[in-house]
């Protein structure tokens, strides 16, 4: 229980200044006219004025709080390496019953789990959440448990006493990373891209030369191992083998002693993409949509395109000299014999046999799709008669043979239950909507998939593999109507290019695929297929231990599974014959870049609240009342600052004087001043 005197004015305090100044100013006129009764006036008005500013006693019934001491735990993927977990828990509880010993002191202790995704030690924010619970006046002091790699020093605030941190591991600790310094998300396939890696010692490392062994692989297949120096940044050029997605993995084998090894492998995902498309284009009869494949291809900026067109026939005799149609012979032997590989699609537009390419040219574009190369040829009337293309040498790799029927009946292009799992056909608006083509190609499929029907459920699209490359044939020449939006057209510009990128084997249009995408340690694996029957995907972990997943068909042609990641790293995964590689997680992971305690993240909190950092294999320090401003750590101590809080449980006033009291005073007062001056 403690009293003070307070004051309650009866009005307000400006108005009782004013009050006093004219009081003053009288009692000095008094005295400057040398009236004996001055004192006696001024005690009076003093009364007065006391009585105007309502003094009272104020007795408060206060009841002690305890002071709050915040237990910081770091739980962080960080403090699991070597014997941290035991130093940190016994530490833990051993504060927890010193303090719980200490008279009137509260302890709170706070987990510091791992930040969302890769935020790494969030230790800031887990103290401002915990400061917010408490008041501020009631904290005596802040122990942090932790290595003291904070992640989220841009939150800390000023504190309202002293912080110490107790840092885990030993001085004797050493560890090495390897860094990714450089590494582009795109590639040109086949080119070499320059990364730029660098491998760093750390902490009390022993001396083991000036160079490290490194591994390299590619998708996981076999590593290749190199010797590189430490400490320094290495400029490594790498070739990406296919288009897509490729997987390398850097690995820098454990050293004897090393804290952990972590942080000595990074994986980098990195997109394969064609430097050029070199497209050759073969026009043969005019017709209204034979401009179709050349806007489109140009349109592309990535397509580099050669068009030869026919502009005469041999058989044309017109007058006109050979000379004023051409400017220059087109490269005919240069580009169908010596450059046919620098090529990656060929193009067959209504073309016909008209003695203009021989046949051992055609025989080379043979040769050509059978080593790898692609061909699209987009069938006119030419195509049933007898100088079709299918009467030379491409007719071995053609997928289907011409009946020399010319259907010229109105129909609307199907897609074909395998079109709808194929990625060329797959997702397409309901055919409904799309409108119709006036002119088929009547053929007999020999060999691919259907993907597409015309009149009378005859083939229409043809999608075959031959050798190594690739070949579409489109029996019909009227897709350009859909282009003129007849009937209201339909996707035609979606399905050429399609078609396009299908024959030069763009990864996201193969129609037996096996890949998966990842979110976070959560990867959805995807395989799809033309076919029904689809086995489990084998699954085999960083840690070499394998699951089977059974796959759920959500399209037609699309099978899914998703599988969360138990740790970061390399996942492998296997379907019959196919196979794809993930990488989970971050290319070094937050927690372990830097893995060597120390206080030098945490030292400008330390130092503004003048606490200190001790290394827990000291010992235990001893925990000591300071004084708010003076220092709060030294050697084998720390302090906190007890607080004094209290709480009020009721508060009773009453007046100095009583009214009465102070009137009679008053009265007193200016009577005896009147007196003593009418007396002289």
């Amino acid at each position: 229980m403690t009293g003070t005197v307070i004051f309650d004015p009866l009005i307000p305090w400006p108005l009782i200044g004013g009050l006093a100044a004219v009081a003053a100013a009288g009692v000095g006129l008094a005295l400057w006219r040398g009236l004996s009764g001055w004192a006696l006036r001024g005690l009076a008005a003093l009364v007065l004025l006391g009585a105007l500013s309502g003094p009272a006693y104020q007795v408060e019934n206060r009841s002690p709080l305890s002071d709050i001491v915040v237990l910081l735990e770091d739980r962080s993927a960080s403090q699991s390496l070597s014997d941290r977990p035991g130093q940190m828990a016994q530490a833990a509880e051993a504060l927890a019953a010193e303090i719980g010993a200490r008279p009137n002191t509260e302890l709170r202790r706070v987990t510091v789990p791992d930040g969302a995704g890769d935020a790494g030690t969030e230790l800031m924010t887990a103290l401002a959440a915990a400061l917010a619970e408490e008041p501020r006046a009631r904290i005596a002091g802040i122990i942090a448990l932790s290595d003291g790699q904070v992640h989220d020093m841009a939150r800390a605030q000023d504190l309202p006493a002293p912080m110490h941190l107790l840092m885990t591991g030993r001085e004797t600790d050493w560890d090495r990373r390897l860094i990714v310094r450089n590494a582009p998300a795109f590639a040109i396939i086949g080119e070499p891209v320059t990364l730029t890696l660098r491998i760093e010692d750390s902490g009390a490392a022993p001396e083991t030369g000036p160079r490290a062994p490194l591994e390299i692989s590619v998708d996981g297949g076999e590593p290749q191992s190199f010797d590189v120096p430490i400490g320094q940044d290495i400029e490594l050029p790498v070739s990406l083998p296919h288009g897509g997605r490729n997987v390398i993995q850097f690995t820098v084998p454990m050293a004897a002693g090393e804290i952990t090894d972590r942080n000595n492998t990074a994986l980098i995902q990195m997109n394969g993409v064609r430097d050029r498309l070199r497209v050759l284009l073969v026009s043969g009869e005019p017709h209204p949509g034979g401009r179709t494949w050349r806007n489109l291809l140009k349109s592309d900026s990535s397509v580099d395109l050669v068009h030869f067109t026919i502009l005469r026939p041999p058989e044309k005799q017109d007058g006109v000299p050979v000379g004023e149609l051409s400017l220059i012979a087109f490269p005919t032997r240069e580009l169908f014999l010596e450059k046919i590989e620098d090529f990656d699609l060929i193009i067959f537009d209504r073309y016909k046999r008209r003695g203009i390419l021989p046949a051992i040219y055609l025989d080379n574009v043979a040769n050509y799709v059978d080593n790898g190369g692609a061909v699209l040829v987009a069938a006119g009337p030419d195509f049933a008669g007898a100088d079709s293309i299918y009467r030379s040498p491409l007719a071995r790799i053609l997928p289907a043979e011409p009946s020399a029927r010319v259907i010229d009946r109105k129909y609307r292009p199907i897609v074909t239950d395998l079109g709808q799992r194929h990625p060329v056909t797959a997702d397409f608006p309901r055919a409904e909507t799309w409108g119709s083509w006036l002119r088929q190609i009547d053929v007999e499929a020999q060999s691919g998939s259907v993907v597409m029907t015309g009149y009378d459920e005859r083939p229409l699209l043809i999608l075959d593999r031959v050798g190594e490359g690739r070949v579409a044939l489109l029996a019909s020449d009227h897709a350009w109507l859909w282009n003129r939006g007849y009937e209201g057209g339909g996707p035609q510009l979606e399905l050429l290019r399609r078609l396009a990128h299908w024959t030069m084997k763009e990864p996201e249009l193969e129609e037996e695929a096996l890949w998966a995408e990842a979110t976070g340690q959560t990867m959805r694996i995807i395989r799809r297929s033309l076919s029904d029957d689809m086995g489990p995907v084998t699954v085999t972990r960083p840690d070499g231990s394998s699951l089977d997943l059974e796959l759920t068909e959500v399209s037609p042609g699309r099978f899914e599974a998703l599988y969360d990641g138990p740790e970061i790293g390399l996942y492998r995964l296997t379907e019959g014959t196919h196979q794809a590689v993930i990488g989970l997680g971050p290319a070094a992971p937050r927690e372990f870049e830097q893995t060597i305690a120390s206080p030098d993240v945490l030292e400008p909190v330390l130092t503004a609240t003048r606490g200190g950092a001790l290394r827990l294999e000291d010992g235990l320090p001893d925990i000591r009342d300071v004084r708010e401003g003076r220092p709060a750590a030294g050697r084998g101590w720390i302090g906190l600052t007890p607080r004094d809080a209290y709480e009020t449980l009721d508060v009773r006033q009453s007046p100095l004087l009583p009214a009465w009291l102070v009137l009679l005073m008053a009265t007193a007062l200016i009577v005896g001043g009147w007196l003593r001056e009418g007396r002289r």
